[in-house]
Formats: structure tokens, sequence, C-alpha cells
């Protein structure tokens, strides 16, 4: 594996750029051609991020040398496959500073994850319930699985569901932070960056108004974890969401971290094999978390490749891929700019935001812009991308977006721009 570092001679003048020559050599999927030998260009990356040779060879092998059934059976395969299991565990928790891998949960993915959190909330006792005289915030930019599952929450418990809006820029409106969250609020519940906007949110304003009136404070991490440091103990949350699959990981893996005593008073989720310590006919009584939260046969494989994810991710340097990151956004939305017609949905400066950039193309559609540029070679996301109502907000049926990961590169960013010309030229 590359440790990432710069290559001699910068591409583009552009300093803080990882050796992504070396990088991509890690990444098979990178060097396919499509459409009649076009080189791929993926910028896709917020949807779904392509996977290294390391972590397609730690699945492989555990499927190949060590498969069994987890933490149950007392032979040498089930203890193999449980150490790998913990393992994952220790390493995720270990990625996100988290103080014990007792508050690392496995769940299948973040959407998961929020609707657990959201479940174990509304079956809660006292002082953790969320029922008729309590408040859920939310905010407008959000991912639909951060929306849904508490408006599931509020029709079944009658709770009120409040959020915030969107300023013109793309950034929360939290001028009225102290009438949206009030003594009511229960839970708030947002996003640490947009999978649209691209925006990074003040966590810790919105930290500090909800632990004023008692509120808990769940984030979710799934554009940030991938993207840069994700420590969940200076966020000052109580939960943190993320997914497996966005940050070189295997798809069908996703993670909740919550702090040990709220794992522990709260009820789980689901219900069913591991997850208990006593059974009768009459009732049952559950294991200590993590494990209450992990019913059945977990994602044993799925973990493994997510604690080589995170060993590879961690032997770059999460600090560098965020500055490698940072330095090409800026150069993507400075050229971006010189695009006729060309409109970015969100921050238009490379300060406070993510790898992520949406943006329309004049009158065309978004689904043709995109379907243009992929028979170039080149693969974006087109849509509301799960969060219509930041759509609503801006007035657009759909976005082109681009998103980057740390083997972008800024060649890639000029390929996309010249893809765009293309695409003006088409439909004019």
């Amino acid at each position: 594996m590359t440790d990432g570092t710069q290559a001699p001679g910068t591409p583009h003048g552009l300093p803080g750029l990882l050796d992504t020559e070396a990088i991509r050599k890690d990444f098979p999927i990178l060097h396919r051609t499509v459409h009649g030998g076009k080189p791929l260009i993926y910028l896709d990356n917020a949807a779904s991020s392509q996977k290294p040779r390391q972590v397609l060879d730690a699945v492989n092998e555990y499927y190949e040398r060590h498969h069994a059934n987890v933490h149950r059976g007392v032979h040498i395969l089930a203890e193999e496959s449980t150490a790998l299991y913990e393992g994952a565990r220790d390493k995720v928790a270990a990625f996100i500073n988290a103080p014990s891998r007792d508050e690392v949960v496995f769940t299948k993915n973040a959407s998961e994850s929020l609707n657990l959190v959201a479940n174990m909330l509304g079956w809660a006792d006292d002082p953790y319930r969320v029922d008729s005289r309590t408040e859920v915030v939310i905010t407008e930019m959000e991912h639909h699985s951060n929306i849904v599952p508490w408006q599931l929450l509020a029709q079944r418990t009658g709770a009120t569901l409040k959020w915030f809006g969107l300023t013109d820029d793309g950034r929360l409106d939290l001028s009225r932070i102290d009438e949206v969250i009030t003594e009511r609020t229960k839970v708030v519940s947002f996003m640490l960056v947009s999978n649209v906007l691209g925006t990074v949110n003040p966590v810790d304003e919105i930290v500090r108004r909800a632990q004023e009136v008692g509120a808990l404070v769940v984030v979710d991490a799934s554009q940030a974890a991938p993207h840069m440091p994700l420590d969940v103990q200076s966020l000052g949350a109580d939960f943190v969401v993320f997914t497996g699959h966005k940050m070189c990981g295997p798809t069908g893996i996703g993670v909740l971290w919550g702090r040990q005593e709220l794992l522990e008073d709260l009820p789980p989720f689901l219900g069913g094999g591991e997850m208990i310590e006593t059974v009768t006919m009459h009732a049952s009584t559950y294991a200590p978390a993590p494990h209450k939260f992990e019913a059945g046969t977990p994602p044993i494989a799925q973990a493994v490749g997510l604690g080589a994810a995170v060993d590879y991710l961690s032997g770059i340097g999460m600090e560098r891929i965020a500055e490698h990151e940072h330095a090409l956004t800026a150069y993507a939305l400075g050229r971006l700019a010189e695009v006729p017609d060309l409109r970015i949905i969100g921050p238009v400066t490379g300060e406070d935001r993510g790898a992520t950039i949406s943006f329309t193309l004049g009158d065309i559609h978004p689904h043709d812009v995109g379907q243009v540029l992929d028979e170039q070679g080149i693969a974006v996301r087109v849509g509301h991308h799960c969060a219509r109502p930041v759509c609503l907000r801006y007035g657009i049926p759909a976005t082109t977006r681009a998103s980057f990961y740390l083997y972008s590169t800024p060649a890639e960013v000029d390929a996309l721009v010249a893809g765009l010309e293309y695409v003006r030229g088409f439909f004019g």
C-alpha cells in the first residue's frame, strides 16, 4: 500500500495533494475503460467509494480461510472468525477515538443506525423517551435517512418534528436556534457534512444549545468519516452514525457509536440470537452493549472489510486526505466557475465545505447532463440525492453532483469541465 506521500512536482501546482498516481494503483476498478475504451473517471464518491485491493483481499481471505459464525463456536474457524470480527470493532473504535470498544455497534448501514436510535428513543423509559410532550429537531438539508425515521417516530408517538431551514448560500439558518431547540426538545439529529451541498455544519453551536436544554444529539457522519478525522469525544454528540461503503469498505456494514451509559440504559431495536442473555417462554434478558443491538448473524465479512478499510485510510492519514480534498475541491470550484450557465447549489468557496459539488447547467436537465457525461466515461450522480427537501428549497428538480475522494485528481476535474462544455454544445 502506498503511504500517500505527495509526489514531487505537484500536478497543477496545487499544494497538499496526495500522490494519487501511487494510490490509484491500489484500486483495480480505476484502471478499467468504458464505452469503447474511454478511461473511467469516477466522480460519484458521495454515493459510494471504490475499494482498494487491500480490502478486497481481506474479504476474500476471510471467506477462503476463516469463515464461520462468530461468538458461539469453540472450533478453530469460529475462534478465528470471532477474532477478526471483534478486531474490526477495535479498529473502528480507535479510528473514531471512542472511549470504549463496547460503544461501537455494527449495523448494515447508516440508515439502519439512525432507525435504531429513533426506535430506541421511542421505546425508552424516561428520561430518554420521545412522546407527545417532546420535540425532535432535524434540518432541511438532511438525507432522507435522517428525516423519515424521525417522521415515523413523530407519527407513532405524537412528538412534534421541527427543523432548521437553509440560507441562500447553502448553510443552516441558525438565527433562531433558541426558538427551534427548546426545553421540550428531546433529540437533535443532523448531518456533519451535506451529501448535496458539501456544507460542513457548525457542530459546536448546535451541541451547545442542545446540551443547554438537555437534548440528546445524533450526528450523521456518513459524509465526514471517509474524508476527515472523526473524533467522537470532541464532537460532543451522544450518537454518531456512518457507513462503510463510502470509506473504501464493503457494502452491508454500518456503524453506530453511542455513549456507553446510553447504550446500557436504552432498549434493543431487534430481537433474536446473540443479543440475549437468557430466554424463557415468559421473558428474556439482554446481553450487554454492543451485542444487545446486534441480533442474529452479523455482517462478519463486511466488518472484516471495514477493518481493512480503516487500516488503509489510517495508513495514509485522515488529515492528509482532508488536505488533499480541500485543495482539489477549491480547484474544482474555480474551474467550474469558468463554465457558462453553471450554477453551484451550496457554498461557492472551498472554505468549510466538503468534497461534494452539486450544480445545474442552464436549462439542461441534470439527467441529460449525467447521461452525456457518462458517454464520455465520466461518472457523476444526478437527481435529488435522497435529499429532496434541498431541491425544493432551491426551486430545482434535481442537480448534477460531482464528488471527490483521495484518489481523485486535478486532471479528472479538467475532464469534467471539458465534458460539461461538450454537454453545452451537444444541447446548444
